[in-house]
């Protein structure tokens, strides 16, 4: 993948007008730069919950190829829920390590583990949840539904593990309607 060009920042007003008022949000950056800490700040002022997915603040705001690292600054202090895969637990955490999730210091993470199912870490248990196998040869937008679905789970008060199962099953949903 490769950026032609950095987008403008969401700003504070601009992101509280599209969350309208919601008590749960997705924060689905493509660029680290998209939602500044203060967007994220007023943005978790104003909900319950704030999912990001880390996909977007593990890469940087620059031209050419695409480049990832775990330079996010403060981010995460605005965060209740982190979303990340292998790749983005690696460059945030060091690895997939529970202790090292956990330093994060975001109450709940889930690790995304593709047809490994997901690890739900929260600062007292981690669970790791099955996927429901699915015949698919591409997965594109399978973490995105999962997140989505999780935050939805969560919004209804289902427990991080229970919702994590449920969006498993959302997922599988997704995937095999569109094979």
């Amino acid at each position: 993948m490769s950026v032609d060009s950095v987008g403008d920042p969401w700003g504070p007003e601009e992101a509280l007008a599209a969350a309208g008022g919601a008590s749960h949000i997705h924060v689905g950056a493509l660029l680290r730069t998209d939602f500044s800490t203060e967007t994220l700040e007023a943005l978790r002022a104003s909900a319950a919950h704030v999912l990001i997915d880390a996909q977007g603040i593990v890469r940087r705001a620059e031209t050419g190829p695409l480049a990832k690292d775990g330079e996010i600054g403060g981010v995460l202090r605005h965060v209740t829920i982190l979303k990340l895969n292998e790749g983005e637990a690696t460059a945030l955490a060091g690895g997939m390590d529970v202790a090292a999730l956990r330093a994060l210091g975001v109450p709940e993470v889930v690790l995304t583990l593709g047809s490994r199912g997901s690890l739900v870490v929260t600062p007292t248990t981690d669970e790791v949840v099955a996927a429901i196998p699915v015949a698919t040869v591409d997965p594109t937008g399978a973490g995105d539904a999962f997140a989505a679905a999780y935050l939805w789970f969560r919004s209804e008060d289902i427990p991080p593990s229970e919702a994590a199962a449920r969006a498993s099953r959302f997922v599988a949903t997704f995937l095999s309607e569109r094979t």
